[in-house]
């Protein structure tokens, strides 16, 4: 492959006006280099899109040395499909003449899954600078891997940079699966700002479409005595890596230019199933002494997001919940007297909601409606707040329950638990009902009296923080 020339790089300068300035000078002054890139894309069950994801790979500007499909656990005709690609391949792009060549893999029946395709792809590109992750539903914007290694080789202290995901709603169909994919979009385009805006510190290196340094790798492999990079003990071996790298004294970082779509959830179940799982996991390394980390760490930098985003969504449900208990109560006894401040929340979060659909970079009119109607996302809010409560009692409980198997099954239509939360919220809300009817006058406007402060208080301090994000400086970024 030539090396690098400075027209593409002059012209990713002109686009970078409003974002950080250490990332403009990188790409202001990157001179020629020459890294080379394994490519890993474990894949189960994905013949509907792995045509177009080796595709987009092959498409690229900058096209990786080497394409790794690893089929894992996998009943369709992914490897049929994949196996059309197999073979070299000689790309003439923007950058020259460069050469890479796809390999597919089936590796059969794989008893850790995900991990350990990611785990066989990496012992077949580990001779290689970086290892690229994709997951075998993301397809790529023509210029992400040439993003990714550009800000990659810039700085050394780099273990990981991710690109910014999003989900391509076009070729969705159906109400239930658009409104689903909105909601989605929404909550990537919340996360990815979040990481953004704090110095492009990316607290999880998705597996989607990341980039990897192999010698950090072998760096964390070595801190934590372990013979492969990713580990089978973990819900979320993406972020508990990620959290890995960063202890081992790299940086782990968001692109503010390399672009992914993902696969989206289009069911209830599928959606749910992932959610609890991603929370779960995310549980077991907030909380110290779980599973394969026995020492816990639920200050690292890479968690505090995460305990912040558990704080937001108990306080959302705590404020839904006893809003609704106390209005019940309040109705019943002719006590409810309407005032005006109570729009006041609804609406920061409405202009909140819409700032962030206005910063997608591929925004659509369903995006803007999903935020400023607030109907939409009040019912994606309240689906999230399900997956909250299920992942926290499944978590409390001690129950093992496989939540990758749970995932694949929900994926292929079944199970019904993600009407739990729902049927326990009707059943309490019923329990509370009769409760409150055997109460007296007293009693009853007791509760109101101190009940409807606190909630008062919550909800302040709530908007509090919603109008901050309001306010705070975007600094041009896209998501």
């Amino acid at each position: 492959m030539s090396n690098t020339p400075s027209e593409p790089v002059e012209q990713t300068a002109a686009d970078v006006h409003g974002f950080a300035d250490d990332f403009s000078s990188v790409l202001e002054n990157t001179t020629g280099h020459r890294s080379t890139i394994g490519c890993v894309i474990p894949a189960y069950n994905e013949e509907e899109s792995i045509a177009a994801v080796i595709q987009s790979l092959l498409d690229q500007t900058r096209v990786p040395d080497v394409i790794h499909v690893v089929v894992n656990n996998t009943s369709d005709a992914t490897v049929k499909i994949a196996s059309d690609f197999s073979g070299p391949h000689e790309i003439t792009t923007e950058l020259g003449e460069q050469f890479t060549e796809v390999f597919v893999h089936d590796i059969g029946k794989n008893p850790d899954k995900k991990v350990g395709a990611l785990n066989y792809g990496y012992a077949l590109v580990e001779g290689y600078d970086y290892l690229l992750g994709v997951d075998g539903d993301t397809i790529a914007d023509p210029r992400a891997v040439e993003y990714l290694e550009t800000e990659a080789v810039s700085d050394s202290r780099i273990g990981g940079i991710s690109a910014i995901y999003s989900i391509d709603d076009r070729p969705i169909k159906g109400g239930i699966a658009k409104f689903l994919i909105a909601g989605q979009r929404t909550q990537f385009a919340a996360f990815n700002l979040q990481n953004l805006l704090r110095g492009r510190n990316m607290a999880v290196l998705g597996g989607q479409f990341s980039i990897f340094s192999t010698t950090a790798l072998r760096d964390v492999m070595t801190a934590n005595h372990q013979s492969t990079p990713w580990v089978k003990d973990s819900e979320v071996e993406d972020s508990l890596l990620s959290l890995q790298i960063k202890s081992a004294g790299y940086l782990t970082k968001i692109s503010p230019f390399a672009r992914a779509d993902v696969g989206g959830m289009t069911t209830l179940r599928g959606y749910d199933a992932q959610q609890v799982k991603w929370t779960y996991g995310a549980i077991e390394l907030m909380w110290p002494g779980q599973r394969g980390d026995t020492k816990g760490q639920p200050f690292h930098p890479n968690l505090r997001i995460r305990w912040f985003e558990n704080l937001g969504m108990l306080t959302n449900l705590f404020v839904r919940v006893a809003f609704l208990i106390l209005l019940a109560g309040s109705l019943s006894i002719n006590a409810f007297v309407f005032s005006a401040w109570w729009l006041i929340p609804p609406l920061v979060a409405i202009l909140l909601n819409v700032r962030i659909a206005f910063t997608l970079h591929s925004r659509t009119t369903r995006d803007v409606l999903f935020a400023a109607l607030i109907v939409p996302a009040e019912v994606f809010m309240w689906i999230r707040l399900s997956h909250f409560v299920r992942s926290w009692t499944r978590f409390l409980s001690r129950k093992k329950v496989d939540n990758w198997a749970m995932q694949a099954k929900a994926e292929r239509g079944g199970g019904s638990g993600h009407w739990m939360p729902f049927i326990l919220l009707g059943v309490v809300g019923i329990a509370v009902a009769v409760i409150w009817s055997m109460l007296g006058p007293m009693v009853q406007s007791t509760i109101l009296w101190i009940g409807w402060p606190i909630v008062g208080i919550v909800t302040v301090l709530q908007t509090v923080m919603m109008l901050f994000k309001l306010l705070r400086r975007q600094q041009g970024y896209k998501v």
